[in-house]
């Protein structure tokens, strides 16, 4: 979440750079009545204990000296009926100053355009042809659409034979690459918690395309980034930077989604992803952007598969996002880039709602007071997708498809997929 102090010092500065998103601001008008307010029951019931103090120390001179003390122990019970009263105020409005917080978005970076996203850079040859991944999937055996629907329902899909062995070495082979870069593997869960989903930004904005277990209060992750930043959720990081990988199954209802992309793999309720994640000091968080976008690119690189690096505006970056890089792989039957990774610096947002905090180094004999990290994540990649943008990319004219190099290993030595 934003710090509220920041909207306290200079609301218009904040509104304006929250207005470049796109979106209404009167939840920050409704913020500052909201801290206004709080700050003046929080005076009030200073002031209140004061002289509730100052009547217990009467009390007690009083008894001591042998007086009549019963006027000053009213006094005493009437402060605390009035404090306890302003304390059940305060949690009230603690609490609706909280969910507004919620719903207000991180602040964009401000070298990012308005609304025009940017082409930063493009790589490979880009080949159109007529035949989708979903055809050639169908025609080799290894993608049953028909089954996966009649087990889950629409856009759910079985991997069949090198199908799923084809998904299983884009797993091994993402995860080795990013471990070569230096990360730290994970397998975390894959049901969280709602207090996890609230501290990536999940929740409350996206709830409704989140797969909830009502009944125990969690929900499945929609992505690996939420059970990776949450490991260290309400800690004070001994050391930075920490990089973290894991592959998990992600699950999304696609809400308001219905019409795109309703054919193939590209949009479907569970996919598998490989996320990395980046726990950074302040000052170094739009330089580890960059690196860790360069992990994502690496990715399609040793695959060869033609892609293209995107700067997203203001406008169209995530809820919690302060700068987003896009990565789109070239999808030949489709004619067009399709993407399949995010890479983004979420600035403190994230920390500030997790409570994730580290000790600058101290200066002298001083420690140095805790401060919120900055995280940031990408993915390295969507792994259906970079599975469908091989179909269309490695297609054979006899139908059949090459399998990469840099997975051949993985599968046991198979060049082609028949």
């Amino acid at each position: 979440m934003i710090d509220i102090r920041l909207l306290r010092e200079d609301s218009e500065k904040i509104q304006a750079a929250l207005s470049r998103r796109g979106g209404e601001t009167t939840a920050c008008t409704d913020l500052l009545q909201l801290d206004k307010a709080r700050r003046k029951l929080i005076a009030q019931t200073e002031e209140l204990k004061g002289k509730r103090n100052a009547a217990s120390k009467e009390i007690g001179r009083l008894k001591k000296e042998g007086q009549d003390a019963e006027s000053a122990m009213a006094e005493t019970r009437t402060l605390g009926d009035e404090i306890t009263k302003l304390d059940d105020e305060l949690r009230d409005i603690d609490e609706k100053l909280r969910n507004k917080l919620l719903e207000i978005p991180n602040l964009p970076a401000d070298d990012i355009p308005d609304t025009e996203e940017k082409v930063i850079s493009t790589w490979g040859e880009t080949v159109p042809h007529e035949t989708n991944h979903w055809d050639i999937g169908t025609k080799l055996g290894i993608i049953d659409f028909e089954r996966g629907v009649k087990v889950s329902g629409t856009r759910f899909y079985f991997l069949v034979g090198k199908g799923a062995e084809l998904e299983r070495a884009l797993i091994a082979f993402m995860l080795d690459l990013q471990k070569k870069n230096g990360y730290t593997e994970l397998i975390p869960p894959y049901v969280v918690s709602s207090e996890s989903m609230y501290g990536t930004g999940q929740f409350p904005k996206f709830k409704e395309e989140a797969f909830i277990c009502e009944r125990d209060d969690m929900a499945l992750i929609p992505t690996a980034e939420v059970p990776v930043t949450n490991y260290r959720r309400d800690e004070i990081l001994d050391e930075l930077p920490l990089k973290y990988v894991a592959h998990t199954p992600c699950f999304r209802r696609e809400a308001g989604s219905y019409g795109k992309d309703t054919r193939g793999i590209i949009r479907v309720h569970q996919f598998n992803k490989i996320e990395v994640v980046h726990f950074v000091e302040p000052s170094k968080s739009f330089e580890v952007l960059e690196e860790l976008t360069r992990h994502a690119e690496s990715v399609l690189e040793a695959l060869e598969l033609p892609y293209r690096k995107i700067l997203l505006p203001a406008n169209d970056i995530g809820f919690s996002s302060a700068m987003t890089y896009d990565l789109e792989v070239w999808m030949p039957a489709q004619n067009k880039y399709v993407e399949l990774s995010s890479c983004s610096n979420f600035t403190d947002y994230q920390a500030r709602r997790m409570k994730i905090r580290y000790r600058p180094p101290s200066e002298g004999n001083k420690k140095s007071k805790p401060e919120f990290v900055h995280t940031l994540n990408g993915s390295a990649v969507a792994v259906g997708r970079a599975f469908a943008a091989i179909l269309e990319n490695y297609l054979q004219e006899d139908g059949s498809v090459s399998v990469p190099e840099k997975l051949r290993p993985f599968m046991g030595g198979c060049e082609v997929i028949r």
